[in-house]
């Protein structure tokens, strides 16, 4: 097998007919580029894609195999890896299941890729005489372009040769890919991949088509995915709790002047503001910050408990800090709860990586304070290159 397909696919079924056409024209031997191909769907469909692909099948002119998940583990993300792993070729396109992204520029992919300098060829919308006009409206282009900067300016080595990072259509030699290294929780898998280390790239333009069939998935939820995965893979978990923290000490103390403004108690303005933040940032630490660790810990409810009874201990000790502070230091309530939220963040960091998340108990080895904090977050997530 000299190239393998692989079409993460959700709710597709109207397209994959003509997906698999289109492919089979561009690879075929009489009239197109005479390769041995596969084509690998890795399906989390709730609708009926995964029977279709059955049928486009039994009558496909080129392998077609079916990868149907039961979870969708990763996302999007999760299932180019679930592809890249099961397919039989090392140079691996990926591609979407819409065709927004044409299978006839398998070709140009193929040929750049053939000359043996580069380890991923990537279909870019804002290379050469590449476009973007399948977005569906200018407030989507807006967006992608600013997306695309933000992602470039913050990493500015590895990136530097890329104008589309934010693409899902590129071609890959899979041996450069260590997918223990990868950390995928969305559906910018590329961007991922070259963030986590270096590799040599090349960029073929091509133009973003409209759908085929069926609705998009961009939304807010999926921009808001995109955040947290970038934040994520350019400072790591210490870095996303510290921001979801920050969130929380702004809405503390936010809280703390609101209530005082209106003539509460300062101790009472406190422990409010405490017990609306603690659980505010344990639901967003669950979904941003530990989601990769959840499947191994305990329950969510215990989890909670123990996240709940740590911050109200620590919220017990601090207070007193806070009053102590106010009355005999004369520094403002204010002030006070703000230095004392810094000095928890640490503390706090600590206790969920150890504690709230530990692994359940079978099979677990790790621990000289869980391999200091798997190594401090692997280092903050390396590329240190701000």
């Amino acid at each position: 097998m000299q190239l393998s397909i692989v079409v993460p696919t959700y709710n597709e079924a109207p397209n994959i007919a003509e997906l698999v056409r289109r492919v089979a024209a561009v690879v075929d031997g009489r009239a197109g580029m005479g390769l041995d191909a596969e084509i690998v769907f890795v399906d989390d469909s709730t609708d009926t894609t995964p029977e279709v692909i059955r049928e486009v099948a039994a009558g496909a002119p080129l392998p077609v195999r079916l990868i149907h998940r039961e979870r969708a583990v990763g996302g999007l993300g999760g299932a180019v890896i679930a592809g890249l792993e099961a397919a039989e070729a090392d140079a691996c396109v990926v591609m979407d299941g819409d065709l927004q992204h044409p299978p006839e520029e398998i070709r140009a992919l193929w040929h750049r890729f053939s000359r043996g300098d580069v380890d991923v060829v990537i279909a870019s919308r804002y290379a050469g005489g590449g476009t973007s006009s399948g977005l569906a409206d200018r407030t989507r282009v807006m967006v992608s372009k600013a997306s695309t900067a933000v992602t470039r300016a913050m990493f500015p080595i590895r990136l530097k040769d890329v104008s589309d990072p934010m693409t899902g259509f590129f071609l890959i030699d899979r041996r450069t890919v260590e997918a223990e290294q990868l950390k995928p929780r969305g559906f910018k898998i590329l961007l991922e991949i070259l963030a986590r280390r270096p590799l040599r790239v090349a960029e073929v333009p091509f133009d973003f088509a409209d759908r085929h069939a069926g609705e998009s998935k961009a939304s807010v939820r999926q921009g808001v995915h995109f955040l947290a995965q970038l934040t994520a893979l350019r400072f790591g978990k210490m870095s996303l709790f510290a921001i979801i923290g920050g969130l929380g000490a702004i809405a503390n103390v936010a809280i703390v002047w609101a209530l005082t403004q209106l003539g509460v108690d300062y101790i009472v303005a406190a422990i409010v503001a405490a017990e609306a933040t603690i659980v505010g940032n344990f639901l967003l630490q669950e979904r941003f910050v530990f989601q990769d660790m959840r499947e191994s810990a305990s329950g969510v409810w215990l989890r909670f408990a123990k996240s709940f009874a740590f911050n109200n201990a620590e919220a017990l000790v601090r207070i007193p800090i806070v009053a102590m502070m106010v009355s005999t230091g004369h520094v403002s309530a204010v002030l006070a709860t703000a230095i004392t939220l810094v000095v928890a963040f640490f503390v706090r960091f600590l206790f969920h990586s150890l504690v709230v998340y530990a692994p359940r108990k079978p099979g677990v080895e790790p621990s000289r304070a869980r391999r200091f904090v798997e190594e401090l977050d692997a280092e903050a997530v390396q590329p240190g290159e701000l």
